[in-house]
């Protein structure tokens, strides 16, 4: 296994920054999750850590020894893709020891790592298969396999559910964190996917524009976004935002000076921060309804909802406010609309700078 640190990363493509100044430590035996839409660096970070790319700039260190110059074989890293590549001409017996064969360990080991392995995927039954013709789910599996049986210092893996039905990927999710726990070996998972990062990760690593946004655990991350693009992109829905102003006692949202008044101890922040425009976020879970039309409470204000959608055990309801569709999120409830009140958790407030996104508190 192998602690994995990363010092200035910097891929250019031409005029394309694909990793703009990439700085990262990776513990020995974490699970560490590279998080962020289509184009933001996370596949390349984990290509130079690879040594598939070579860095423009910056250095790689397994263990605190640099690895930017050794190609990918002598790293001993191994690294399984979202479309997994097997033989087809060969049973699965043969693609999962094949790379022990390439380093022509002894077959007494090679029959010991075999049994390990194909008892922790639980595919006994499939090693005299070929797989043609298998599911998805058990195909994945055999790439797993023959990636760990090699004893990697470093695990990669690119997006390797997204081929993969709805059906397997829940299996699929269980499985790589139940591997991951039990060989205890350093891994980096590429994906866009906020729920496998949230249910796998021990750290995210949230990117955006080759540069790293937040690097915090899930919870942390989901709670206390560094920035709005956190907040935002992180939950389902994300994080509802309203442009405020902040006269020292209440709140003002948008353009219709719509008027919220905060609990003491967010005001109190407000006012030690001295900030009067900023950007409020809350997330949906903290944004409950009611029929009433008492306004009593701190964090109320009179909405109409025009829409309520069932998912599992809750309801998501949606209204707009300062025309903006804002989303609330309670336990399942019948159907919800028509003219109420929604009341804001003030204590889950967060606040953000109107210029550059950053979180107050």
């Amino acid at each position: 296994m192998a602690k994995v640190t990363i010092e200035g990363l910097r891929k250019y493509y031409g005029s394309v920054h694909a990793v703009d100044g990439v700085d990262l430590a990776i513990h020995d035996k974490e699970f560490v999750v590279l998080l962020g839409p289509s184009g933001c660096g996370k596949t390349t970070t984990l290509r130079c850590i690879s040594g598939l790319e070579k860095p423009t700039e910056g250095r790689i260190l397994f263990d605190d020894q640099r690895v930017d110059h050794l190609d990918p074989a002598t790293r001993n890293v191994a690294m399984v893709f979202q479309f997994f590549a097997l033989y087809p001409h060969l049973k699965v017996r043969r693609i999962i020891t094949f790379p022990l064969r390439a380093r022509k360990t002894p077959r007494g080991k090679t029959r010991e790592k075999l049994e390990w392995v194909t008892e922790m995927f639980k595919l006994s039954d499939l090693l005299d298969r070929y797989v043609g013709g298998m599911p998805p789910g058990d195909m994945q599996k055999v790439a797993l396999a023959r990636a760990v049986v090699r004893d990697p210092n470093v695990l990669l893996l690119d997006e390797p559910l997204s081929a993969l039905d709805e059906k397997y990927r829940e299996e699929m999710r269980w499985q790589l964190g139940h591997m991951q726990r039990e060989l205890k070996v350093t891994t980096v998972y590429v994906t866009h996917d906020q729920r496998e990062a949230m249910s796998l990760g021990d750290r995210i690593i949230l990117m955006r524009d080759g540069e790293i946004v937040q690097d915090a655990p899930p919870m942390e991350i989901y709670q206390n976004p560094a920035n709005q693009f956190s907040g935002y992109f992180i939950g389902s829905p994300g994080m509802n935002f309203f442009d405020v102003v902040f006269d020292g006692t209440h709140l003002f949202l948008g353009e219709e000076k719509r008027q919220l008044s905060p609990s003491e101890k967010v005001r109190a922040r407000l006012g030690q921060k001295g900030t009067k425009e900023l950007v409020m976020g809350i997330r949906p879970e903290y944004v409950s309804f009611s029929n009433e039309k008492s306004l009593d409470e701190t964090g109320c204000l009179p909405v109409s909802v025009f829409s309520t959608e069932q998912i599992g055990d809750y309801s998501i309801f949606s209204f707009r406010l300062d025309g903006k569709i804002i989303h609330g999120m309670v336990k399942k409830a019948d159907q919800i609309e028509g003219d109420g009140i929604v009341r804001f958790e003030m204590d889950k407030l967060r606040f953000f700078d109107k210029m550059t996104g950053r979180a107050l508190f």
